[in-house]
């Protein structure tokens, strides 16, 4: 990084200087722009930046080739590709992300990700995806709450155009309906179900219930571990969900009356389901499908 001399300002560099430069990590190379300005080269990289005399004796000058090569990192790291800093705001930097997109950061928030204490996620492909998932249910995202919650969004039914605001995870599990034309669950359709867990020590469970979505239910409501074994085993499909609560809780009369040894403990399963109640041994399992069988028969005639 060439520097020409000039007359107007002194060239000498004393001692004094360059024992605090070399203690600090840096070699002074010459003088340059005026008298208070010194040529430093970062002994950790070899580059050369230009400080002023007060900074590098009275605080820890700063490399600027070790900083943006620390930025580049952290932007690998995180799964980015670094673009440049942002001309605005000396805190922020330019990435690109696997998407193609060019996101604006806070170094902090992107060194945040490279250490995997939070994610990067790009605006654009967010909101096509939040998009796709309102189109599936026969919604339109139109944008931000009007509210300012950021768990909200406001969208607008496809059927009759009604706008409404709707937690984004009850779009994404469907936990909602329409204020203007939609159905209250206890008028809605929905389903009896038996589900099966697996629990970490290997005991199987049978859960029996009722839901509008027993897939949501399963994936969003009940386990607290998503890695759980669990699946759907039997749904019933009922006219109502009034229908299928009574239905449900006259299973369960029978099954604590007739089978109170197969009902499982809460505290079996309580590390794993975010229930603690209607839980039951694999072995009751035919005797669930078995009743639900029934109620289907009753349903089809």
């Amino acid at each position: 990084m060439p520097h020409s001399t000039c007359e107007h300002f002194p060239q000498t560099v004393h001692p004094h200087w360059r024992a605090a430069a070399n203690a600090k990590g840096f070699k002074i190379v010459q003088r340059i722009k005026d008298r208070y300005h010194l040529l430093l080269a970062c002994q950790s990289c070899g580059l050369a930046h230009a400080s002023k005399i007060f900074v590098l004796m009275n605080s820890q000058p700063q490399c600027p080739h070790c900083i943006e090569a620390r930025w580049q990192a952290d932007a690998a790291a995180a799964g980015l590709k670094w673009a440049g800093r942002d001309p605005e705001d000396r805190h922020y930097g330019h990435y690109i992300a696997p998407c193609g997109h060019n996101l604006r950061r806070q170094f902090e928030m992107v060194k945040r990700a490279a250490e995997g204490l939070c994610s990067v996620r790009c605006e654009i492909c967010h909101a096509d995806k939040e998009q796709a998932e309102a189109e599936e249910r026969g919604w339109h995202l139109i944008g931000e709450d009007t509210g300012g919650n950021q768990n909200y969004r406001l969208y607008r039914h496809a059927s009759c155009g009604h706008e409404q605001r709707i937690a984004r995870a009850n779009m994404q599990t469907s936990r909602f309906a329409c204020g203007q034309c939609g159905e209250d669950w206890p008028a809605a359709p929905s389903y009896l179900y038996a589900m099966q867990f697996r629990l970490a020590s290997g005991l199987r469970l049978v859960k029996l219930g009722f839901s509008r979505n027993p897939d949501s239910r399963l994936r969003h409501q009940l386990l607290k571990h998503r890695d759980l074994d669990a699946k759907i085993l039997k749904t019933v499909p009922m006219a109502t969900g009034q229908l299928a609560l009574q239905a449900e809780k006259r299973l369960h009369a029978k099954l604590q009356a007739g089978f109170s040894d197969q009902v499982a403990p809460p505290e079996l399963y309580s590390d794993a389901l975010r229930v603690r109640s209607e839980v039951y041994f694999a072995d009751a399992a035919q005797v669930i499908f078995a009743m639900l069988d029934a109620i289907e028969a009753e349903e089809d005639s």
